[in-house]
């Protein structure tokens, strides 16, 4: 089968995108990393080294230190997908990203973000 085009993007330039949308709304690059880091367990310095290297999505996932368990409450819709509902596991992840940062986008409190 045939891999999705968002699987082989490369996650600096998804990154950029999530910064960009993040700032429109007067959010800030810091929380789009917490979010990152929540979500994957790489550390600040483990994110960035990933970045520098320009890897696709999906062995940016593939190599997380530690996909958070809670990620599991992440519910809703996007693209029209309930992420929730979406079988492959690695665009799973990817549109558990695209949610994260649409409600950080939205003004939602980070603490409601990670799910605390």
């Amino acid at each position: 089968m045939a891999k999705h085009q968002v699987h082989t993007m490369s996650s600096a330039t998804m990154y950029s995108c999530y910064i960009k949308k993040a700032e429109r709304k007067g959010r800030t690059k810091s929380e789009v990393d917490e979010i990152i880091r929540w979500l994957t367990g790489y550390t600040q310095e483990g994110l960035e080294v990933q970045l520098e290297k320009q890897i696709d999505f999906e062995t940016f996932f593939a190599e997380a230190p530690q996909l958070n368990p809670s990620r599991a409450l992440i519910k809703g819709v996007v693209c029209g997908v309930r992420v929730e509902d979406i079988e492959e596991s690695t665009m799973q992840e990817i549109r558990y990203l695209d949610k994260l940062i649409d409600e950080l986008a939205k003004g939602k409190s980070m603490e409601k973000i990670l799910r605390k």
